[in-house]
């Protein structure tokens, strides 16, 4: 699998403390080997982000993403759950 980081998602990840850099390290670990790993409580969003998936850094923090072609997954933001509105 192949992550792209968009330059939203470099963006917003350089402004955020270390230990949550730290935690979506470790879930993005957690997510090459299986996106759907329950740890991650992945999940399809609605509504206006229809076609974007999320999966869990911590209870706080998600990871916006969607899929694109050969095994490739594009990673658009990082934040709480204001990255929803």
């Amino acid at each position: 699998m192949e992550i792209i980081y968009t330059s939203r998602f470099n963006r917003v990840y350089k402004k955020l403390r270390i230990k949550i850099k730290l935690l979506a390290e470790r879930q993005e670990l957690i997510f090459r080997k299986n996106p759907f790993d329950h740890r991650l409580r992945t999940h399809k969003l609605t509504g206006s982000l229809e076609g974007f998936w999320s999966f869990s850094i911590d209870y706080e923090y998600r990871i916006i993403f969607t899929f694109g072609k050969n095994d490739e997954v594009f990673f658009h933001l990082i934040g709480n759950h204001q990255v929803y509105s």
